[in-house]
């Protein structure tokens, strides 16, 4: 990690090196007159943190969006040079300044959405999402779909998925669209299955299922790529709707302390939103977009004539591409090496084929272009690296555009013990989010069996053996995206009351500062702004995340209570408490 402050000369003060000052021979601080270089911010009076476990007493000072000084001299690590200028003073009082902590996978439009429609996040029994859907009915002319996300059966009393009667009880004379936590399931009504032309005879779609009843109807279960049977009777998603989602996502991201995010699975015409929401400041996170390879073409050309696609203010990157190998483990659509233990009759669902991918591969490899591949299982982990390696083997370094790709795995969940290794080995980056494990691990002892789970949610071993790890939240498949649940995740291995039992591998959790570095250095690396991003250096994005509490430091169980003071993106506050 980089050191925050210089020290310049044996014996020397800590003082600011102001913008790309440098240590003269004599050992003195190249430094311009205050007055010359009056700051568009300064920080002082907290905490700032050093890039090695520490804090320093500093002034942090900004100038054009990036990091210009940090003044620490002694006894005077304050802003009061600059009283009498038209810099802006940020009193810290006491609270602790970070790197930007940045969401390495997370679904900015949903995030949006999720507010906007109805929301069965935390629903404690299916006699309770009776309750949401009978509010809901109420308030839509029938005959129009009901579309709500967000129900998870884990620690339902009936210990089961939705079914079509439950939701027929309720709404009969509105088709009726629940999709499960995680995105990988729906439950639909039996009329929105009538509508949608499915019945017993229907063979599920490659990389699907239509889970059947014990009387050999559908259950009203749609697994993955089977959910896309009912598109149609999804509500439609206007572009001002799409506008009003982005813009709440990205405003409800700052306000968890989020100063960047990198959004799955992004359609291609949203790129040009996104990019217009942006510059027009109604969009004030930085963006990193992974673009559903589907109907992006154009956009993959241009990116391969021209580089990484930016906008104006240099704030949304677009330059990779989002795949699926898997769905995932609650709905049994993560694919396994060997059966389920709770269905011993199916050990999964891939969702793509070797010479549909391969040829994908070869293109990104050529023309420089970064892979964010979908895989939970450990049979899809396995082939994604397989193909991944196959991939470099064809074309090898002075054949490609970037010689180190940095391509990426998203959720790496359940890995073979043989297969931890192959990520360092490849230079594959682990795009892995933390809360997954303190949630799926109330199920996955019943999915997999405690044996099996030694490689899952493996955030050590990976580390330990020379991986870096991207982290993010999901959001808002696995919640509504925090970066204090993801540090607390990361580091204590339990749930949020503190609950871990056999299977669960506490020996898997990291340490504080790892936990840091997961959420802030690894994801700038894994979008190749390491140089800029990441940690606190001169010259570097002036992107904070600012604390009320040491995070390094109070107890674990705390971690989950801090609060986001201010968020700042660009040397401009973007969120104030």
């Amino acid at each position: 990690m980089t050191k925050l402050l210089k020290k310049c000369g044996a014996g020397a003060s800590l003082i600011a090196v102001i913008a790309f000052g440098a240590c003269s021979d004599s050992g003195e601080t190249a430094i311009s007159d205050a007055q010359e270089n009056t700051p568009d911010l300064c920080f002082h009076n907290g905490h700032i943190y050093d890039g090695e476990g520490g804090y320093a007493n500093a002034g942090l000072t900004v100038i054009d969006g990036k990091i210009a000084g940090l003044e620490a001299t002694a006894g005077n690590a304050d802003c009061s040079q600059y009283a009498n200028t038209a810099a802006q003073i940020i009193d810290l009082e006491n609270a602790y300044l970070y790197p930007g902590f940045v969401d390495a996978h997370a679904h900015l439009l949903e995030i949006g959405l999720r507010e906007m429609t109805l929301n069965l996040e935390g629903i404690a029994s299916i006699e309770a999402v009776k309750e949401k859907l009978a509010e809901a009915r109420d308030q839509t002319p029938v005959g129009e779909t009901i579309f709500g996300r967000g129900w998870i059966e884990t620690h339902w009393p009936e210990g089961r998925f939705l079914s079509k009667h439950d939701l027929d009880a309720v709404a009969p004379d509105h088709p009726v669209l629940l999709q499960r936590w995680g995105g990988h399931a729906m439950a639909a009504n039996s009329l929105a299955l009538e509508m949608a032309g499915i019945t017993k005879n229907t063979p599920p779609p490659f990389g699907g299922d239509i889970l059947l009843s014990d009387d050999g109807e559908p259950s009203g279960m749609l697994i993955d790529n089977a959910q896309g049977l009912v598109d149609a009777l999804l509500p439609e998603l206007t572009d001002a709707r799409r506008e009003a989602a982005f813009i709440k996502g990205a405003e409800l991201y700052a306000t968890a302390g989020w100063t960047g995010i990198q959004p799955m699975s992004v359609k291609a015409p949203d790129v040009a939103m996104i990019e217009a929401l942006s510059d027009a400041g109604k969009l004030n996170i930085r963006v990193y977009n992974a673009v559903d390879f589907a109907g992006a073409e154009t956009l993959f050309d241009g990116i391969a004539v021209d580089g990484p696609r930016q906008n104006k203010n240099g704030h949304v990157t677009t330059r990779t591409i989002k795949l699926y190998t898997d769905g995932a483990l609650g709905s049994r659509g993560a694919a396994l090496l060997a059966p389920y233990a709770d269905r011993s009759d199916s050990d999964g669902l891939m969702l793509i084929e070797e010479e549909t991918i391969m040829p994908i591969l070869e293109r990104a490899l050529r023309d420089g272009i970064q892979m964010a591949t979908h895989a939970i299982g450990d049979r899809a982990n396995r082939k994604a690296l397989d193909w991944y390696e196959e991939a470099f083997r064809r074309v090898p370094e002075d054949e490609r555009k970037i010689a180190q790709p940095r391509w990426r795995i998203e959720h790496a969940q359940i890995l073979s013990l043989d297969d931890i290794k192959r990520f360092n080995e490849l230079g594959v980056i682990a795009s892995m989010q933390p809360s997954h494990a303190i949630l799926d691990l109330h199920f996955a002892v019943d999915r997999l069996g405690v044996e099996r789970l030694a490689g899952g949610y493996a955030w050590r071993s990976l580390i330990d053996d020379g991986a870096l790890i991207a982290a993010g939240s999901d959001a808002p498949f696995n919640g509504a995206g925090e970066p204090r649940i993801e540090f607390y995740a990361a580091v204590a291995r339990k749930d949020a009351d503190g609950f871990s039992a056999e299977g669960w591998y506490p020996d898997e959790k990291v340490s504080r500062i790892e936990a840091l570095t997961m959420l802030t250095q690894w994801p700038a690396f894994a979008a190749f702004e390491e140089d800029r991003a990441g940690a606190i250096n001169i010259g570097g994005n002036a992107d904070f995340t600012i604390f009320d509490k040491d995070i390094l430091a109070i107890p674990e169980a705390e971690i989950l209570s801090v609060t986001t003071l201010l968020t700042i993106v660009d040397g401009k506050v973007i969120y104030e408490h």
